[in-house]
């Protein structure tokens, strides 16, 4: 396991737990206690956790941070693998819609790897790490900027979605739960969503592992609505993510090719 691979566990057993000491955490990862002391340093230095006496407790509620700033080095590394896959599953010469989100910006970091390409993007993320990167049309959609996400909403990009056509939609997504299916916390980021499913031949879902079993505020769509669907091999794990497991079998029987990476 890799140094930012065991620093992402590190933070999911904590999250998942609420309280982990530094002999639990040793034992569950196979390294020393000095290991884990000094990655809980790591860890609390970027302020993902708080050190108590004998271990370390989480900062702020799994289910939603503060902003895509916030949540940018939540699972960095684990993100960034993933990132690398989806930009592996795309055709060169595909018309793309990539989706805001932390997982996402890691996508348009390796899209430049199948160029050409022409990507339509729906962050101001997205955009940057894309603009004037060679082999890559850059396309970016209208509308309001979200305070803190900086994704791209409302009316304008709405219309502006409605006028093109994709051949497939990378879809990033807040929750993923058996029974609601592709859930997000913004209704505004939802809605764009919706549209990206219609106006896309293929729907590609990219998520980490802490996203399954989530139910967040607002219904995108039934799982059947997306054709793959790709998270991290960590999902399998009930220790780490108790509801994964059920929640992959769902998404197989309801017809999602699952990539684990």
């Amino acid at each position: 396991m890799s140094a930012g691979d065991r620093l992402d566990l590190t933070l999911r057993l904590v999250q998942n737990a609420g309280k982990l000491s530094v002999s639990e955490l040793a034992e569950r990862l196979g390294v020393s206690e000095m290991t884990v002391r000094r990655d809980l340093n790591a860890l609390e230095s970027q302020g993902l956790l708080r050190r108590v006496h004998g271990g370390a407790i989480p900062v702020r509620p799994r289910e939603e941070g503060g902003g895509f700033l916030a949540r940018r080095e939540w699972q960095s590394a684990t993100k960034d693998r993933l990132g690398a896959a989806v930009a592996a599953m795309i055709e060169p010469g595909s018309r793309v819609l990539l989706d805001a989100g932390t997982t996402t910006a890691h996508v348009a970091e390796h899209m430049v790897e199948r160029a050409p390409l022409t990507v339509a993007v729906l962050s101001l993320q997205a955009a940057e790490a894309l603009a004037d990167k060679p082999g890559i049309e850059l396309l970016v959609v209208g509308g309001r900027s979200r305070p803190g996400e900086r994704s791209l909403v409302g009316p304008l990009a709405l219309r502006t979605l409605e006028a093109l056509s994709f051949d497939c939609f990378v879809m990033s997504i807040g929750g993923v739960h058996v029974e609601r299916g592709w859930t997000e916390f913004s209704l505004d980021d939802a809605a764009v969503k919706q549209v990206g499913l219609v106006q896309a031949a293929r729907t590609l879902a990219v998520a980490d592992a802490t996203k399954l079993g989530v139910r967040a505020f607002s219904r995108v769509a039934p799982l059947n609505a997306v054709g793959t669907f790709v998270t991290d091999a960590a999902a399998k794990d009930v220790q780490t993510h108790p509801n994964g497991p059920l929640t992959l079998q769902s998404l197989r029987e309801s017809g999602v090719e699952v990539h684990l990476v």
